[in-house]
């Protein structure tokens, strides 16, 4: 009887699940990563910029994205096309205090903002905050590593796996892990591309 348990409870264990499970894990690492470095400046104007800077909208904090169409008709410029034209002196408002060092100037119904070129010193400090952002990022792909090999472990040590299939599925977790990894590696290397070559 005791051997058919073993058996029954050998099966409970399923790596595809398990590996699912982290895949999607790795991969909402990923988006976070990649909504972090559309809204690190580049010397392009880019909507993710200030889409979600909040506006005071009747007396509700609301992110600018959700009040106004968000266009860019050219490399530093985003224009601010507000649905609601009482909103024109809040929004400018929100811009400026946001301390994000755009210059904003209404223009009849719309707010232009203007994008500085970046000097040097500020293109470092980015590059910097970049690099701290991947290391984040790179973290949060090993914290979900270890959690999915420690489950691996747990299984082997219930009995659910032998410690041949225990060795290969560590292995998967790693190959995968590393891509993930090179995956962060490669988006911060584009990133910074384009940071130091505006």
């Amino acid at each position: 009887m005791k051997e058919k348990e073993k058996e029954v409870a050998k099966k409970e264990f399923n790596f595809n699940q398990v590996k699912n499970e982290m895949v999607q894990h790795f991969d909402r690492s990923i988006d976070v990563f990649k909504d972090e470095l559309k809204k690190m400046r580049t010397g392009r104007a880019t909507v993710a910029l200030i889409e979600d800077i909040k506006v005071d909208y009747y007396n509700n904090l609301t992110p600018l994205k959700q009040v106004a169409t968000l266009t860019t008709p050219d490399a530093t410029t985003i224009l601010v096309n507000p649905w609601d034209k009482g909103l024109i002196k809040s929004i400018e408002k929100a811009i400026v205090s946001s301390g994000l060092g755009f210059g904003v100037s209404t223009d009849g119904n719309v707010v232009r903002v203007t994008i500085p070129p970046l000097t040097e010193e500020r293109k470092k400090e980015i590059v910097k905050l970049l690099h701290s952002k991947a290391e984040e990022a790179k973290v949060a792909i090993r914290n979900v590593r270890h959690k999915y090999l420690e489950e691996v472990r747990d299984a082997k040590k219930e009995a659910h796996i032998s410690e041949d299939l225990e060795k290969k599925y560590e292995q998967e977790i790693d190959k995968i892990t590393h891509e993930y990894l090179d995956k962060i590696e490669k988006l911060t290397k584009e990133k910074e591309k384009e940071i130091m070559e505006v």
